[in-house]
């Protein structure tokens, strides 16, 4: 345990991007770390604990690795993006009126799923103990989620749930008979040279470098970094760099990883969310005071927060920080990704 906000923590100076110096200085992160990559060339920068090409938990960013390998497996002719889920996936609740949730609905989260990280002990954005080192299967996620009433019935709304990507992650598997995470591998980290990206199973460290994420309890920070990240599986537990993450996104958006109408289906999005983004399939819309919008997704595990970033000029922009108790104001998150795309 350690006492003190920023304990053992050396500024880094920065000045390409001053406003991460700021957030260590004001106590709302412990780390942070930006690298915008552009026709003009890189700029990276980090303060604190983080360093330029550090690795992070990437959180929920994962959910848009299993998204592309499906958009892959329904380019191939293997899945069917209005096939009812439960056709690969056995097990999955139907509406009241007997609607069966799709494929589709599943990646864009207009299931209706319940969410089996709203129960307690369940989540990997809170402390867990000594259970933060227990291992889960998908199967049992799914048993917990399935154990509650859904939301709504399919395609009745819309409900951010991690239980959807549970349901994807498992899709895979049956189809491939391989796991979600040799997919992975196969299909998008290899080809693209991402060797900073790992799908980490039941090992419960990061690579080094990497900074440490914190969480208060009782009043005291505690060291969050290891854990074993298999309470998130498909929906949130894989690792990399913001170079790698880049690069992945900026892959997917100019069309390199799936067909022009997979790419289109993924950017059709859910506007009407009620949060700061729009919902595509695996993809997120940001819409900045600019006027621009930039494609990505966030991720938040226990003390690491991303978003990764990519705008249709190019620009890509990823951004890990290491929140501490009193946070980073969501204002200045946006500002500082609109000063990088507007």
């Amino acid at each position: 345990m350690i006492n003190t906000a920023i304990a053992g923590v050396v500024l880094a100076v920065t000045s390409t991007f001053p406003a991460l110096d700021g957030w260590v200085e004001q106590g709302w992160a412990s780390g942070a770390l930006l690298t915008v990559q552009d026709s003009t060339g890189t700029r990276a920068d980090a303060a604190g604990e983080a360093s330029v090409g550090g690795y992070f938990r990437i959180g929920s960013a994962t959910k848009t690795f299993v998204a592309t390998v499906v958009l892959q497996l329904v380019d191939e002719g293997k899945v069917g993006l209005d096939d009812p889920v439960d056709r690969y996936v056995a097990g999955v609740p139907k509406g009241e009126n007997g609607d069966r949730a799709t494929v589709r609905q599943v990646l864009n989260h207009t299931s209706g799923f319940y969410d089996y990280a709203h129960e307690e002990g369940y989540s990997t954005n809170r402390w867990r103990g000594a259970d933060r080192f227990r291992s889960y299967r998908p199967q049992e996620l799914l048993d917990v989620a399935f154990a509650r009433e859904s939301y709504f019935d399919p395609g009745e709304g819309w409900h951010y749930s991690n239980t959807n990507y549970i349901v994807a992650g498992m899709l895979i598997e049956r189809v491939t008979g391989r796991t979600y995470g040799d997919e992975v591998r196969a299909r998008v980290l290899r080809p693209l040279g991402l060797a900073h990206t790992t799908v980490p199973g039941w090992r419960p460290g990061l690579p080094h470098p990497h900074a440490r994420g914190y969480t208060q309890v009782d009043g005291r920070l505690v060291d969050a970094t290891s854990m074993n990240p298999t309470l998130d599986w498909a929906a949130g537990e894989m690792i990399s760099t913001a170079e790698d993450l880049n690069r992945f996104f900026d892959a997917l958006l100019s069309g390199r990883l799936t067909s022009a109408a997979s790419l289109d289906a993924m950017r059709q999005t859910v506007d009407d969310t009620g949060t700061i983004f729009a919902y595509g399939l695996g993809l997120q819309r940001f819409d900045l005071p600019c006027g621009r919008s930039i494609w990505g997704h966030g991720g938040e595990l226990i003390g690491y927060r991303t978003y990764a970033t990519r705008a249709d000029d190019g620009t890509r922009a990823t951004l890990s920080y290491n929140p501490l108790p009193a946070d980073v104001p969501g204002e200045e998150v946006i500002g500082l990704l609109a000063s990088v795309h507007c």
